[in-house]
């Protein structure tokens, strides 16, 4: 099946015999519901013959776009605190002589910084994320070890409120990666599930492993997550309540830095959730297979991101399976079930 815009194209060249190029979104799907970008290049070929060249340019141009929103994100997000600091400096200068209202400033004052140091700091750790290459610099990871030091992380905070953090399952075999993302993936999951659940209840942790594919489940029993938000919890600075996320401490990018780290790291990351009974992150991610613990036959040991386009070596990725794609159901699987509180 050809594009209505591309024979238009091939029609024109043949009547003309004159090259056109032009780049050209077009309608993808059974209903046209998404679409691709392509550059064409169609040009005659002798008498009979139109030759047509495309480039899909789809990536780079949702790349693009993802940039451009990520610099507005952040200019829109950087201007909320800096400008609140800049006010309460000004009112606590201008209440010099009142003490209690210097305090109350001061105090508000403190709350912005530390707000404003924690967005600085996650946008860092997302461009971490994106820019460093976990297929050449990783390494063999005890998921075991990542999740206990997330949840010793997230310990604190979850006194605080009273939640029992419990874990259960066991994974047998490691994984290829970088245990310091992982770890940060994994506390932002328990952080998450601690912060928007309600005091005296339990985050269930369940790790499992089955087809050379690890699974650990985060469990909790917050307030849930509408149907009609699911599907862009994962984006960068989305908010499903901005005023309670802004009260609690959230900058909408830990969920965004959890989905880039799974998928560096040759994953997925699902969500099942319902409004009043709790939310589950669901993370797999393919496992070494046996006898690949030590990665030091295979070409690795001075291995840099410089040499990842000229190094003819085995790629390690090729010693892990591939996760497939499952459909989930509208009510939530049976082995996450198991690990719910």
């Amino acid at each position: 099946m050809v594009h209505q815009e591309v024979l238009r194209l091939t029609a024109r060249v043949r009547g003309d015999g004159v090259i056109i190029e032009e780049q050209l979104e077009l309608p993808r799907g059974l209903q046209g519901e998404t679409s691709i970008v392509v550059n064409l290049r169609v040009a005659p070929l002798g008498d009979e013959y139109i030759l047509v060249l495309a480039d899909d340019r789809t990536e780079v141009s949702r790349t693009e776009a993802v940039r451009n929103d990520f610099v507005a994100n952040v200019s829109h997000e950087l201007k909320t605190p800096v400008g609140a600091i800049s006010l309460l400096a000004e009112t606590i200068e201008g209440a010099a002589d009142d003490d209690e209202a210097v305090r109350r400033f001061s105090k508000r004052l403190h709350k912005e910084s530390n707000r404003l140091a924690v967005l600085v700091q996650d946008i860092i750790e997302l461009s971490r994320v994106q820019g460093k290459n976990v297929v050449h610099a990783g390494v063999p990871v005890d998921l075991s070890m990542v999740i206990a030091e997330a949840v010793d992380r997230s310990r604190l905070p979850a006194e605080v409120k009273t939640i029992d953090l419990r874990v259960g399952g066991e994974l047998p075999r490691r994984v290829h990666g970088d245990p310091d993302q992982l770890t940060m993936a994994f506390r932002n999951l328990i952080d998450n599930a601690v912060r928007y659940s309600p005091e005296y209840t339990r985050v269930g942790i369940g790790l499992s492993s089955r087809d050379g594919i690890a699974q650990v489940t985060i469990t909790d029993q917050g307030i849930g997550i509408a149907p009609e938000n699911q599907e862009r919890i994962f984006e960068r600075f989305y908010r499903v309540d901005a005023a309670r996320s802004r009260s609690t401490g959230g900058t909408g990018l830990g969920l965004s830095i959890v989905k880039h780290v799974v998928s560096n790291h040759g994953g997925e990351v699902a969500l099942w959730s319902q409004p009043g009974r709790g939310s589950t992150f669901t993370v797999r991610l393919p496992e070494l297979e046996e006898g690949l613990d030590d990665l030091s036959g295979l070409g690795y040991e001075d291995f840099t991101d410089d040499d990842a386009a000229l190094s003819p070596k085995e790629n390690v990725t090729d010693h892990v399976p591939r996760i497939e794609k499952k459909p989930r159901s509208a009510s939530e699987p049976d082995s996450i079930q198991e690990e719910t509180p």
